[in-house]
């Protein structure tokens, strides 16, 4: 059974920064994961994704985010800086199964909320 877990969310003055981690456990495909996010009333959107060692960024967040992960502590990051008011959304973590598409997420984690301030 596959778990994954989100922390490092909060609130946050425009400006500022926060480093986002997933923690994972079970079988899952630890090169193709990602993380999406979701504002109230918006529909979810991908924000970065480590597609089999390709890397890629929504044009809202680059040379803003970096994802990044630590294979050794089943650990997916999400480092956020300059952040703004308009990156407040619940941020998740989804990651693939193994024998499926990168991109095809099966398995999401529960959420963590970031809120920034004007």
């Amino acid at each position: 059974q596959v778990h994954l877990v989100e922390s490092g969310g909060g609130s946050v003055q425009a400006g500022g920064s926060l480093r986002l981690s997933c923690a994972g456990s079970g079988s899952y495909n630890r090169d193709c994961m990602g993380w999406f996010r979701q504002a109230p009333g918006k529909e979810r959107e991908g924000v970065a994704a480590t597609l089999g060692g390709r890397i890629t960024y929504a044009d809202s967040v680059k040379g803003r985010f970096t994802i990044s992960k630590d294979n050794a502590k089943n650990t997916l990051y999400l480092q956020m800086n300059s952040l703004k008011p308009e990156d407040t959304a619940m941020y998740y973590c989804a990651a693939a199964p193994y024998f499926r598409r990168c991109d095809d997420y099966n398995y999401w984690g529960q959420g963590t909320q970031v809120t920034v301030s004007s």
